[in-house]
């Protein structure tokens, strides 16, 4: 028998599904869980959702405004504490995709107590073994949270069961969604107190230090902290939420996953954000030398460049692309701390530059329209914030270099149809490079996506789906408590 022993949060429909789970019901679709956990001890349940990256995107790392959205797939987590020092993981599903849905890890491995964490050593003993490498975005938290002195020791181990309906390497999230599922899930069960944005921090660890993933914080805050039917406007500066945009009256965004599979740790991502910083190393460079304007004595992220400033004193001083080792010849390093410049790669600079320095004001300006769109010229603000979506996507494919010929046909095909359709505007999401792309519009373009999308697998060979709904972030949802008797 399951008791639910607290509620608090919203209440979210797939937690009845994972509540049948708990209780071994034969209703359930992800099999009896419940015989996972011990009798009458506490369970924490936590939910998080993935994310639609509206815009900003891969600008985040330079420090420029992002505007994001939570989606209504998510990961639900059972945590319960174990009488030994063993971490034991289930992810219910992931067998169908071959790799290993139980893995077993010994607690003072993930975090020894009382010294220092090394987490290349940690990284490493996950990659060794491919069909458990998954369990990394979760038990990674443990070695996190005591690598940062949040935890000295951790008395107990855990067992942890998880369940997810989020699509994997579509661009919605789904390791940052798992990541603060997992770091909320330990902060319940190990009383460490501690907020919305330090969970979305130390997750963001876990992917940089952990898996081994050069992503930036946008997507770990939206997961943990966005709220339904809103648009979370973060300032990566290094993370400030600027506001909770209610959604217009009528207006709506959903997500076309392209079926194009993309990785975060792809070279095409990583090599991007590794010619940006490399464009900010020459810039300091430069202002060191005396150069450059007054009112950037010391640049602490490329979107504090107005593009006014970017044309007249610093786009002439980057190259188009540098060899790495002529590179760190020159300049030594980039001040990404997560990133390595390899000597043998030619990476693109000045075009890798460009994006974040136009993409914070495109972010800027889209946020003041649909802001602006609930109270005035609703039609004409929607209309230029979809310009802008527009914008973003040119400047990731020719800009960046992280376009894909199947989100481009999206895209472009979105625009075609055009506002008389429903649709004010459209972009490729996250790291690009295949995944999902953002759609904004109006109730009219459900009339026209059935169509949209048989095209679409006509031209491809590629059966595309949507994302169409927000829920609550992790901390709106809260969590439930449960004991089975």
């Amino acid at each position: 028998m399951l008791d639910c022993l607290t509620e608090r949060g919203t209440v979210s429909a797939d937690v009845e599904a994972f509540e049948n789970a708990l209780a071994c019901s034969p209703e359930s679709p992800y099999g009896p869980l419940g015989a996972r956990f011990s009798v009458k001890k506490p369970i924490y349940v936590v939910r998080a959702p993935a994310r639609l990256d509206c815009m900003g995107g891969i600008a985040d790392y330079s420090g420029s405004l992002v505007c994001e959205m939570t989606l209504d797939q998510a990961v639900l987590l059972g945590i319960q504490a174990r009488d030994d020092r063993k971490v034991v993981i289930h992810s219910a599903g992931v067998d169908v995709l071959g790799m290993s849905p139980d893995v077993t890890l010994a607690l003072d491995d993930l975090a020894p107590g009382g010294s220092t964490v090394d987490y290349d050593t940690v990284k490493r003993s996950f990659s060794r073994t491919p069909e458990s490498a998954w369990a990394a975005y979760v038990a990674g938290a443990f070695s996190v949270l005591q690598g940062e002195r949040h935890v000295d020791r951790f008395p107990h181990g855990a067992t942890i069961v998880l369940v997810s309906d989020i699509p994997l390497r579509v661009g919605v999230s789904s390791s940052a969604a798992l990541e603060i599922a997992a770091m909320q899930g330990l902060n319940l069960l190990y009383g460490t107190d501690l907020d919305g944005m330090t969970l979305a921090v130390l997750s963001q660890k876990v992917e940089n230090h952990v898996v081994g993933a050069a992503c930036g914080i946008m997507d770990q805050v939206t997961c943990a902290m966005g709220t339904r039917d809103c648009l979370l406007s973060l300032f990566c500066q290094p993370h400030t939420v600027q506001e909770q945009i209610p959604l217009p009256e009528g207006v709506r965004f959903i997500g076309i996953n392209s079926g194009v599979r993309r990785e975060i740790k792809s070279s095409r991502y990583t090599n991007s954000r590794i010619g940006a910083f490399m464009g900010l190393a020459i810039i300091r460079d430069n202002l060191r030398s005396g150069n450059g304007t007054a009112s950037n004595p010391r640049l602490g992220y490329l979107c504090n460049l107005s593009t006014r400033e970017y044309v007249d004193f610093y786009r002439s001083l980057l190259p188009s692309s540098i060899l790495g080792r002529e590179f760190t010849r020159r300049y030594v390093t980039t001040p990404d701390p997560v990133t390595t410049v390899d000597p043998a790669v030619r990476y693109m600079v000045r075009s890798r530059v460009e994006h974040p320095v136009y993409e914070h004001r495109r972010v800027k300006e889209f946020t003041e329209c649909i802001r602006s769109a609930g109270t005035t010229d609703k039609p004409g603000l929607l209309e230029r914030a979809g310009r802008l979506m527009y914008a973003s996507d040119w400047s990731y494919t020719h800009r960046c270099g992280l376009g894909c010929a199947e989100t481009s046909w999206i895209v472009r095909e979105i625009r075609k149809l055009g506002v008389e359709a429903g649709f004010y505007g459209a972009k490729i999401t996250g790291g690009g490079a295949g995944g999902t792309v953002a759609v904004a519009g109006d109730d009219r373009m459900f009339g026209h996506l059935d169509n949209l999308l048989e095209r679409y697998g006509e031209s491809t060979g590629i059966e595309a789906r949507l994302f169409n709904g927000t829920s609550s972030g992790a901390l709106e949802f809260g969590h439930r408590v449960y004991r089975i008797t």
